[in-house]
């Protein structure tokens, strides 16, 4: 479930209408980003979901040489964004599911905020004085590290910035009462029959100046120039490039073969029918899992040590948020705690140079960080119970039909899959999926499903999928 800045931020860029825009989705990124800022990004080994974009601590100019004059001024435009919602809902229902839920269900909730912002945009005849500008030279340890570490480099372009500071606004109370078996709430456990009211609020203030939504562009770097691609974004054009842009594929590892040509097959069907179904989802997946060829030691050794990283969200970004993930670098790096664990498992197991088994834990990672905090902790709930095999057959029975449905559409549960999940099991598995995006209401064909939810929905079918199959050493 998206947080409050970033609910905020997609809706002013929905309002503004502009699709090359890109809300900010946290805070911190906020206050980094700014016109001419450099982004890292690496593609995601996965066809359902990206990887997030990285702002560094680094602008273009940082890497260029001095010019002898400044460039043309930036275009401004100001525009005002005010937004209230306010929901009331009424609910009764129960779950025949072994779970025993009989309760009656009143919700309100109201968000608000108002904004005063600005569009940044950096003219054509900017762009046009900053490529005659030469790189540093000798070459900036930035470039040298993106170059060894293969990661594409983008500038931005157009910022949407704060002219004052607003404070976001979110209050909302629940009552519940009935006969009940299910927490209220997921971490408060309670059984019997009960009232409540639960209220909740939340404020935010944003400084001004924060940076809402950017454009961005992709920098290419040749060997004595560089150049802007104004067109072109896509994942097909490396700001690296090299004569040999696919040397993994001249590799003799069988693994490395297999996952490389099964992924080449997958992009050639892609494109061919120029759509995506829920059956290429479950191929790649599957596709992995089958590469990776681990022995039943060391998926132990990988679930457990998964586990407690997943208890510490700081494991998690170290690997793959800010690109320091040792497993990607050759020969394997030095690293404590649980992922030390794994590259020490990875070393010893009979088959190093495991690359199916690193792709496969990097695959893994990677959905996961698609994920909220929150659902990492439900995650590691999940897998201490062993109940990841339902929650996938159950997150599969949401995702498989109307795959590439574009609107809001509505589904209902499976009777037979909810029988495994019960009492605390379910509200777990209601909790992953209220962090997807879904609006789930207690046996009733009303549950609802934003397209939005199918990037998150995606990523937490591959990671339940993975970490069901860890599961059974």
């Amino acid at each position: 479930m998206p947080s409050m800045f970033e609910r905020t931020t997609k809706k002013l860029v929905k309002e503004i209408g502009d699709q090359e825009l890109r809300p900010v989705k946290c805070l911190l990124s906020a206050t980094k980003i700014r016109r001419f800022s450099l982004i890292r990004r690496k593609k995601a080994r996965s066809w359902f979901w990206q990887l997030p974009d990285v702002p560094l601590d680094a602008s273009l100019m940082h890497i260029l040489e001095p010019g002898s004059s400044d460039p043309v001024a930036a275009v401004k435009v100001s525009a005002n964004f005010s937004d209230t919602e306010v929901m009331k809902q009424q609910a009764a229902g129960s779950v025949n599911a072994g779970a025993g839920v009989v309760i009656l269900e009143k919700t309100a909730a109201c968000r608000g905020y108002s904004l005063k912002y600005q569009i940044v945009s950096t003219p054509l005849e900017t762009w046009t004085k900053l490529e005659k500008r030469k790189l540093l030279d000798p070459e900036p340890a930035l470039l040298r590290q993106c170059r060894e570490a293969g990661v594409n480099l983008y500038v931005v372009t157009d910022t949407v910035e704060l002219l004052n500071s607003p404070v976001l606004q979110d209050l909302s109370s629940k009552k519940i009462s009935g006969k009940f078996s299910l927490p209220l709430d997921i971490l408060v456990k309670g059984r019997g029959e009960a009232e409540g009211i639960k209220v909740t609020e939340k404020q935010l203030t944003v400084q001004k100046g924060s940076v809402l939504a950017y454009k961005r562009k992709q920098l290419v770097f040749h060997e004595k120039d560089w150049e802007i691609l104004h067109i072109t974004d896509d994942d097909y054009q490396k700001t690296f490039p090299t004569g040999d842009d696919n040397a993994a594929a001249a590799a003799d590892d069988d693994d490395q073969k297999t996952i490389i040509e099964g992924q080449y097959l997958l992009r050639k069907i892609m494109q061919m029918f120029q759509w995506t179904d829920f059956k290429l989802l479950q191929e790649e997946v599957s596709q992995n899992i089958k590469a990776a060829k681990l022995s039943k030691d060391m998926q132990d050794v990988v679930f457990s040590n998964l586990l407690a990283m997943l208890e510490d969200r700081e494991a998690l970004q170290d690997r793959m948020d800010t690109g320091r993930c040792p497993l990607e670098q050759e020969p394997f790096g030095h690293l404590d705690g649980p992922g030390g664990t794994i590259l020490t498992e990875l070393q010893k197991d009979s088959r190093y140079p495991g690359v199916g088994s690193k792709f496969l834990i990097l695959y893994l990672l990677e959905a996961l960080m698609v994920l909220s905090d929150i659902q990492h902790v439900l995650l590691a709930q999940s897998m201490e119970k062993r109940i990841l095999l339902p929650q996938r057959d159950l997150v599969k029975s949401i995702l498989k039909p109307n795959f590439n449905c574009s609107e809001k559409t509505r589904f209902t549960f499976q009777p037979e899959l909810l029988v495994p999940l019960q009492g605390e099991d379910l509200a777990i598995t209601y909790g992953l999926l209220d962090e997807c995006g879904l609006k789930i209401e207690l046996n009733s064909p009303g549950s609802t499903r934003d397209p939005e939810a199918q990037e998150p929905l995606s990523a937490l079918y591959g990671a339940l999928s993975v970490l069901s199959q860890l599961a059974k050493a």
